[in-house]
């Protein structure tokens, strides 16, 4: 099994070898080497990398080797490493294949970048797990290598068997952080560096919506692109080492004036009281009006595309719903581990919503399918989903294709309801911010000057990311907003002290 394949960009054919290397070794890492001073556009390894036809490129060393070609190398060598079956297990799960709380589990593990295993209950090795488990309990369990084994367990207990806080460890901060997607995790870096007593809040695990990205091509200052996974646990790993507390698995319920500033209840009850916040809860995948697949929820139809699927869709005749760059990533990403993928789409074409860079490389991409001016109608399948009913819109008719997996990924709404009578939102629940407060309920504001930038209608308390009407949805203009929002948390505090 290879690894990584690196060559000249016109070595063994070029194109041809490497996509002779892709049919061979699905997952492995082709590299293209680039002289140094070859900066024109025309190169033949930017045409490589935008197209699929590369994952990655490394210049010829000016001196040290050690500076210029051992961290890039060992980075993609990383990235490999993610994609194959964990030699050593750290945690092993047992569950069923197409459970929905099995899927969750095993995509927190994945993202979170733990090493594990997964096994079906008549395995050998779920055996003596289920033993120790004493044969009680549901699917799916998960055992820790320290012996504990937990029966279906809560995101509670995941998150304090890994280590986190699951309630507030001191009652006030001077900046509360709802959200630990990319926009609440540059939050908490930014406020906890600059000296701000931080807390951060998520209801489940760090890396929001975009955790769960395979591959961001387009983030500043990485060329090659980096995982949803690796941007969200350095990010997290940022705010710890400046200080900001993290607490997980407890939804905010809701927040209230409170003397200093606010006070946020927490699921459970717990409290947290805070002369500041930011709200960056983000979005959830907007959901199909088809019955069939809400009965087969878990059972090969999922809502975003979980990064653990990769090893296990070898072969799988895989469909994605959507046409944003999330929807054009995962569907790269699952046919390079060796799926079939068809990527339906409702519009007449995907340059309207998807980077063009991705538009390219589905084009040259012979494992990925494009339908367009296509829904999805009906699935069928008893105990997983064996086919879907496609309707093509031009055409109006109808046609049943077999199908293992169904991805969809169709858009978002706010994870708001809990700001409902409490913050000013759009009719789709996003929450206002600055000068949309006022244009839209100039009576909910209560102060002579009028609302900051990123401020709600709460004075002193921010959105920023998705959650917030008129976002961007991408994840730099997420980060942006996160930190500027920091920024005017600053003035606030000045303001009333």
């Amino acid at each position: 099994m290879a690894a990584v394949f690196v060559a000249d960009t016109a070595a063994c054919g070029g194109s041809e070898f490497r996509a002779e290397v892709r049919d061979a070794h699905p997952q492995a890492q082709r590299v293209l080497i680039v002289g140094r001073g070859e900066w024109n556009k025309a190169h033949p390894a930017v045409d490589a990398m935008r197209t699929g036809q590369a994952e990655a490129y490394v210049f010829v060393p000016w001196v040290l080797p050690e500076r210029w070609l051992y961290l890039p190398v060992s980075e993609l060598l990383a990235d490999w490493e993610a994609s194959q079956r964990a030699n050593v297990e750290a945690i092993q799960v047992v569950g069923e294949e197409r459970d929905p709380r099995a899927h969750e589990v095993r995509d927190v593990f994945a993202r979170a970048g733990i090493p594990f295993g997964f096994y079906p209950p008549t395995a050998p090795e779920a055996a003596e797990i289920i033993e120790r488990a004493g044969r009680r309990g549901r699917l799916p369990m998960v055992a820790f290598r320290t012996g504990t084994v937990l029966a279906d367990p809560s995101w509670e207990q995941l998150a304090q068997a890994l280590g986190f806080s699951t309630d507030p460890e001191t009652p006030g901060c001077d900046l509360a952080i709802v959200g630990a997607g990319p926009a609440g995790l540059a939050a908490a870096v930014y406020g906890a560096s600059e000296g701000l007593a931080t807390v951060v809040v998520d209801s489940t695990f760090p890396g929001g919506q975009a955790g769960t990205s395979s591959r961001i091509r387009n983030y500043l200052g990485f060329p090659t692109g980096l995982s949803g996974r690796d941007l969200a646990n350095r990010a997290l790993e940022q705010a710890w080492f400046f200080g900001a507390r993290i607490v997980l698995s407890k939804r905010a319920v809701t927040i209230a004036p409170s003397r200093d500033g606010y006070r946020i209840v927490l699921e459970g009850g717990a409290a947290i009281e805070t002369r500041t916040a930011i709200i960056s809860t983000g979005v959830t995948w907007r959901r199909l009006d088809v019955p069939s697949l809400e009965a087969l929820l878990g059972a090969g139809v999922f809502y975003g595309a979980a990064v653990s699927d990769a090893v296990a869709v070898a072969g799988a005749r895989v469909f994605i719903v959507g046409a944003g760059n999330s929807a054009g990533q995962a569907a790269v990403y699952l046919a390079a581990a060796g799926a079939a993928v068809t990527l339906v789409v409702r519009g007449t074409s995907l340059g309207a919503s998807m980077s063009d860079y991705l538009v390219e490389e589905l084009e040259r991409t012979p494992a990925i399918e494009v339908r367009l001016n296509t829904e999805v109608v009906d699935a069928a399948g008893r105990t997983h989903l064996t086919s879907l009913t496609l309707r093509n819109s031009v055409e109006g008719s109808n046609e049943a294709v077999p199908a293992d997996l169904l991805y969809v990924m169709i858009g978002a709404d706010a994870h708001t309801d809990w700001l409902e009578g409490v913050i000013a939102r759009d009719d789709s629940g996003y929450v206002l911010t600055g000068a949309d407060v006022q244009h839209e309920h100039p009576a909910r504001w209560p102060l002579e000057r009028p609302p900051m930038l990123l401020e709600t209608s709460l004075p002193g308390v921010f959105a920023a990311g998705d959650v917030r009407h008129g976002s961007i949805k991408r994840v730099a203009s997420a980060v942006g907003e996160g930190s500027i929002a920091v920024r005017l948390a600053h003035l606030r505090l000045a303001e009333v002290s």
